[in-house]
């Protein structure tokens, strides 16, 4: 049965409104009338004064019942939860991979570029504290490492493509950080979350190695653990701070060192 919000109000298909003047013997439709014509009381005797036409007012008051009988039929609640399937469906498709190079910020830079990359973000893992903050982490002395954690659509992108980004990114070589940055913590890091990614990894080490291009490569392959954001400063940062960023980046020197590992624009 159609709730009262869904009541339409036919009374002014056959009564005048209270601003029509009454002609003699006849009193004005009062504000009881009109309240009582939006459904909240038993609607009054029609004035006779205010009688149409019949036949268009039923048809009208009949059209006006079918639309109300409609409305109330269909399943307004239906396409919420449809909506939320389709959107959990959607979720369910996307895989993480997480990566250490180094700065996150730049780590996140790289990712963004990449078609079918859904999400990245900015956090800390590897470590022995939970929940540790920046500076925890920029000591050294948590275990942590700076990384970015991304969310990726594998029918756009695959893992293999990620881990070719992720090798232009870094310096493969370099045990004690990357680039200006220096420390366990600014180490380079592949986190595998499965035995295929795990697989994959040690297939693509593996194959650079062979390549002969670099005489050691040091970056790990280690199984992923708990992933804590970080800081809010931290997302996005080369986005919401970009003369900082490329500040920072043109004075750590890493577009020079990648060009010199991986060659011009290789990295990009």
């Amino acid at each position: 049965m159609p709730d009262d919000s869904l009541r339409v109000n036919v009374r002014p298909l056959f009564a005048c409104g209270s601003s029509a003047k009454a002609r003699p013997g006849h009193a004005p439709v009062s504000p009881t009338d009109r309240r009582e014509a939006r459904g909240l009381h038993a609607r009054p005797a029609v004035p006779s004064r205010c009688v149409r036409d019949p036949l268009p007012v039923l048809l009208t008051a009949a059209f006006a019942l079918l639309i109300v009988a409609g409305v109330a039929a269909m399943p307004r609640s239906s396409a919420a939860p449809a909506l939320a399937r389709s959107v959990q469906r959607a979720s369910d498709t996307l895989r993480t991979a997480t990566f250490a190079g180094g700065c996150f910020w730049c780590v996140e830079e790289a990712f963004d570029a990449v078609p079918g990359v859904v999400s990245t973000t900015s956090g800390y893992t590897g470590g022995r504290v939970r929940n540790p903050t920046y500076e925890e982490v920029s000591s050294g002395t948590t275990g942590h490492v700076e990384a970015v954690q991304v969310k990726y659509d594998p029918s756009r992108v695959s893992y293999e493509e990620l881990l070719r980004v992720f090798w232009r990114n870094i310096d493969p070589t370099d045990p004690g950080g990357q680039f200006c940055d220096r420390g366990p913590q600014y180490r380079s890091v592949i986190f595998y979350h499965d035995d295929e990614q795990r697989r994959i990894a040690e297939r693509s080490k593996a194959e650079l190695e062979r390549s002969g291009r670099f005489p050691r490569i040091v970056t790990e392959i280690r199984p992923a653990g708990p992933f804590f954001r970080a800081e809010e400063e931290h997302q996005d940062y080369y986005r919401r701070n970009p003369v900082r960023y490329r500040y920072y980046k043109f004075g750590c020197g890493r577009a020079r060192r990648l060009a010199q590992l991986w060659g011009a624009k290789s990295h990009d």
